[in-house]
Formats: C-alpha cells, sequence, structure tokens
C-alpha cells in the first residue's frame, strides 16, 4: 500500500525517470512475490507426495511383518496381491481410455514371452523370498539387507552396459557390503535361513529393475508408464511363485484354519480381508511412489530414500524393541552412508550430463539450475536406490 502511494506521489510530482525505475521495481516485487508463491506451493505438495509415499511404503512393511504372525503363508500372501494388483492396474488402464478416448498399449505374444517374461519372473521371486524372509528375521536385518540390492543393480548395470564401471562403484561396495557385515556380526536375532532368502531376493533385484529399466527404455515397446508395466508383468510374476507358493505352503494353507479346515468362517473371513488389505496398500504405494518421482524428480525420489530408510531401522529398533551393540550400529551407519554417497555421486553424475546438453542457446538464468535431461528424470532403475523392501515394486510387481 505504501508502495503504491508512493508512485502516486511520484507520477503527479513529475520525474518520469524514477516513475518508470519505480515501477520496474513493482513488477520485479510482485514477480518474486508469485515466484516465492509458486515455489512454496511446489514444495509443500513434493513434501505431501513424499509423506504420502512414506506413509504407505513403511505402513506396509510393518503391517506385513504382523500379519505373518497370524497368516504364516507369505508366498501366498504375495500372489493374492500380484492378482488384486493386475486387476487395479487392468481398471486403471480402463478408466484412463475412457477419460482420454485412446487405447493403452497392449503387447502381442510373442513380444510378451520373450521380453516381458524375464523381468517377471525375476520379480516374482525377488518379492517372493523377500517376503518369506520376514518371517524368519526382524524388519531391520531385512531392510539392511535388501540395501545391497544397489550392488546388485550396478552389477547387472554393468554387465548389460547400462553403466560404466568407476572407482565410486568400488567406494559403494566396500561401504554397504562392509557395513551389512558389520551389522549381521553377532547379531543377536540373526537367522541364517532367513538372511539366506533375503540376500537372494536381493541377487534378483538387482536383475530385475535391470531387465525393468530396458523394457522402460525400448520405447516401441510403449511401456513407459509403471501402470503399464505392472498389468504386464503381474501374471509372469505370479506364475512364476506359484510352483514355489504350491510346494511349500499349498498342504499347510488348505489344512489350516484359514482354508479348507476352517472352523470359524468369521475369522477365516476376517484374515482374507487383512491379506486383501495389504494389496490395496501396496497398489496405492507403488501409485504414491509413481508420483513422487514424476512429479519432482528420480533424485528427489533417491534422496527421500535415505530418510525412509533411516526411518524405517528407527521405528523397527523402537517398535520391536531389539538390542543393537556398537558393532551392529556402526555397521547400519556405514550401510546408510554407502547408500547416501549413491545419491551423491548420481547427482553429480546428472549434473555433468546437464551441463554437456546445454548449448549456448540456454535462456538466462538457467545456469545455474539443477536441470535434469528428459531421459535421466524418468523413474529408471538406476536413479532409485531404494529397494529395501516389498514396497519398492513400483514398476515389477
Amino acid at each position: 500500500m505504501a508502495e503504491k502511494l508512493y508512485l502516486l506521489l511520484r507520477k503527479m510530482g513529475g520525474g518520469g525517470d524514477s516513475i518508470s525505475s519505480q515501477k520496474l521495481l513493482g513488477d520485479h516485487r510482485r514477480r518474486r512475490g508469485k515466484r516465492c508463491t509458486q515455489l512454496l506451493l511446489l514444495h509443500t505438495r513434493t513434501l505431501l507426495l513424499i509423506l504420502i509415499y512414506y506413509m504407505f511404503s513403511i505402513g506396509l512393511t510393518f503391517y506385513q511383518k504382523d500379519l505373518f504372525k497370524d497368516f504364516p503363508f507369505p508366498l501366498t500372501v504375495v500372489i493374492v496381491h500380484l492378482n488384486v494388483k493386475f486387476l487395479l492396474s487392468g481398471a486403471w488402464r480402463s478408466c484412463s481410455s475412457c477419460c482420454s478416448g485412446k487405447d493403452r498399449v497392449s503387447l502381442n505374444w510373442r513380444i510378451y514371452c520373450t521380453k516381458v517374461l524375464p523381468a517377471g519372473a525375476a520379480a516374482g521371486l525377488d518379492i517372493g523370498l523377500s517376503q518369506w524372509s520376514l518371517e524368519f528375521i526382524t524388519v531391520t536385518l531385512y531392510t539392511m539387507s535388501k540395501s545391497t540390492a544397489l550392488l546388485f543393480i550396478l552389477f547387472f548395470a554393468i554387465l548389460f552396459k547400462l553403466e560404466e564401471m568407476r572407482w565410486s562403484i568400488v567406494v559403494l561396495v566396500i561401504l554397504i557390503a562392509g557395513g551389512l557385515l558389520m551389522f549381521t556380526y553377532k547379531y543377536t536375532q540373526f537367522n541364517l535361513f532367513g538372511f539366506t532368502l533375503v540376500m537372494t531376493a536381493s541377487l534378483l533385484s538387482g536383475l530385475r529393475w535391470t531387465l525393468s529399466q530396458i523394457l522402460m527404455q525400448k520405447s516401441e515397446l510403449g511401456l513407459s508408464h509403471p501402470v503399464d508395466l505392472v498389468y504386464h508383468v503381474q501374471p509372469w510374476m505370479a506364475l512364476s511363485l506359484l510352483p514355489l507358493a504350491a510346494a511349500m505352503e499349498g498342504t499347510g494353507l488348505a489344512g489350516s484354519e484359514v482354508g479348507f479346515n476352517f472352523k470359524d468362517i468369521e475369522m477365516a473371513a476376517l484374515m482374507w480381508c487383512r491379506v486383501l488389505l495389504g494389496a490395496f496398500i501396496a497398489f496405492c504405494m507403488e501409485i504414491s511412489e509413481y508420483y513422487v518421482v514424476s512429479c519432482t524428480s528420480s533424485l528427489t525420489f533417491s534422496i527421500s530414500g535415505v530418510a525412509k530408510e533411516i526411518a524405517t531401522l528407527t521405528l523397527a529398533v523402537y517398535y520391536y524393541h531389539e538390542h543393537l551393540s556398537l558393532i551392529n550400529k556402526a555397521g547400519l551407519l556405514l550401510c546408510v552412508l554407502g547408500i547416501a554417497l549413491h545419491v551423491f555421486f548420481k547427482a553429480r553424475q546428472l549434473r555433468l550430463e546437464t551441463a554437456s546438453l546445454k548449448g549456448p542457446t540456454s535462456p538466462p538464468g538457467t545456469g545455474d539450475a539443477f536441470v535434469f535431461p528428459a531421459e535421466v528424470a524418468q523413474p529408471l532403475l538406476k536413479d532409485s536406490f531404494d529397494q529395501s523392501d516389498e514396497e519398492m515394486e513400483m514398476f515389477s510387481r
């Protein structure tokens, strides 16, 4: 108000140059205020999306852990989840087609069997073994062990020539592997079978995310949208797990009180409703995860993943009253440090790639901006490290 009055008085008193400068100053302040408002709304939206993703992601881990205490059939739970999410993704595609008037992508059987099958089989076994391991190990050990999936992702990315071998990768391997070794040293709740399951799942996770990236980068397949990939991959995932689930849990499930030998139909129905609720939470987590990356960047998602990793470990220690020795805590910090360094190295690499893509015709003021090239701003595996548990099944689960 004071600025407007001042400009009005100067206009009445003459001084054209001064008036022009004051107008420019006023316009600049208005633009600056509008820009600040836009930034505030942008950061508020980003924070809200990340918090929603945290709620579904961390909540799903603890929900599944508690569910397996009453329903000790993790492979069956995963198969139910896969079928529910296949139906939900199909409904999503149908609604999208009706609203946009455009048909979603559908693959022919040759491509479906030769291109999608490997990624689906690896993803199914990854998730199945991961959830099975939760029956034997703690959430803390599970989260720490699954963080090593980053090492296998880098290994397969180098093998398939998606990444170049760099000294930073050697540092990451030493930090994360050394941290896991220290964390499991004389760990009071260590279970060898469960640990073997989760480490095998981590290896499969590396293969699966690499194959998923290859699928999403093949523009001719049209699977760049995660919902389309989820829809096409789910059947192969379920089929890859079905023989293992039938062999390990078929007889036990059929003879249990929640199977054909039920005595209380209400109790059995309630238990299956809990299983279905987990599937719905998992689907909501995947969608929220997709929006975090699509509305911000994969680097922002990776940075927020470090905080999620720490939050999950902290809540697990507090909620389950786990005791960690000094060596275990040092290993935990070392592993988290390795993951954080991965984000740092990736940020530096993206900055270099951005600088190389900029030309002399770049708009003024963009020199200091952190602009993401289109190909590296996509939610692909090489820009995402957070493979800690079932809730990281955005693309392939």
